[in-house]
């Protein structure tokens, strides 16, 4: 199987070496000289900006895009995949985007004669190296049974979700509710034992050996506590993520106040310049406090 992967930051690396590891000829496509060299390096068939080269011989292609835009230009645009593929081919959407543009990106591949899932992601970065990711899907069956050694190289676990494009997108919008919340609360309390004068590694340790604790905490308040926020996810993912939480409940008419307040943290952390630095830094919106400061982000 020939299969191509779109994106190859933290977690498309990830499942693409996967997928090299599962024996499939795999192909990366990424903007980035640097990202594509590394592929290569790691085993992958080959790697380029875009796919035109390769696209007719692919089986299968994933998408692991930041956003819709980039989803829609690599599929659509100038340089686009879409056109230069075989008719029904599967195309793997698991970018995190609104449902609205879920639908919208699988009638356009439905009418270039392809076909899509739409299958969100999560795990982080050492997850989809592992092969081991939690895909949240949905579509047609027959698409399952056309990406199934994908998904069987990429993840540890899939959820079908339902046959009806949009529903991926939508469980995985509310997952993003809760780890965006969980880390803002997190920061939160992490504030507030600095405001305190209790050390951070102390209450570390006590929250991960109690209920308090979460995954997100665990594993973003190291980062606090190290003071080193090198980017696993960044600050800028979650104002979009959340943003696009929000936006899912404006369209229900439905409230969501914690969403909103933590879409208003990470929002503040991004306009205060930590855009770009690890999703744990929304912490800085605390003022007055003395937080440790490795000088890495």
């Amino acid at each position: 199987m020939r299969v191509a992967v779109v994106g190859l930051g933290s977690m498309g690396m990830g499942a693409a070496t996967s997928c090299v590891a599962a024996g499939l000829t795999t192909y990366g496509i990424d903007p980035r000289d640097s990202a594509c060299e590394a592929f290569v390096e790691a085993g992958g068939a080959g790697a380029a900006s875009d796919g035109r080269d390769f696209a007719g011989d692919l089986d299968a292609v994933i998408l692991l895009t930041v956003n819709a835009a980039q989803c829609r230009d690599a599929l659509f645009g100038e340089k686009g995949l879409a056109a230069h593929l075989k008719a029904g081919t599967p195309v793997m959407v698991s970018a995190t985007i609104s449902v609205a543009d879920a639908k919208a990106i699988a009638a356009e591949l439905e009418a270039a004669g392809l076909t899509m899932l739409d299958a969100p992601v999560s795990g982080g970065a050492a997850r989809a190296a592992a092969g081991e990711m939690t895909v949240m899907a949905a579509g047609p069956a027959a698409v399952f049974d056309q990406l199934q050694p994908v998904l069987d190289a990429v993840a540890g676990k899939v959820y079908r979700i339902s046959e009806k494009i949009g529903d991926g997108a939508t469980v995985k919008i509310i997952h993003q509710l809760l780890a965006g919340v969980h880390i803002a609360a997190g920061a939160e309390a992490m504030a507030l034992a600095a405001k305190a004068n209790i050390p951070l590694e102390t209450m570390y340790d006590v929250v991960t050996n109690a209920a308090g604790n979460s995954w997100m905490f665990e594993n973003r308040m190291r980062h606090v506590v190290d003071g080193d926020y090198t980017p696993t996810s960044m600050v800028d993912i979650f104002v979009k993520d959340l943003g696009l939480v929000t936006e899912t409940g404006l369209s229900m008419k439905f409230p969501l106040p914690l969403a909103t307040t933590a879409y208003s943290m990470f929002a503040t952390a991004s306009n205060a310049g930590y855009g770009q630095w690890d999703d744990s830094a929304v912490i800085k919106v605390f003022p007055g406090i003395d937080l440790p400061d490795s000088g890495k982000h």
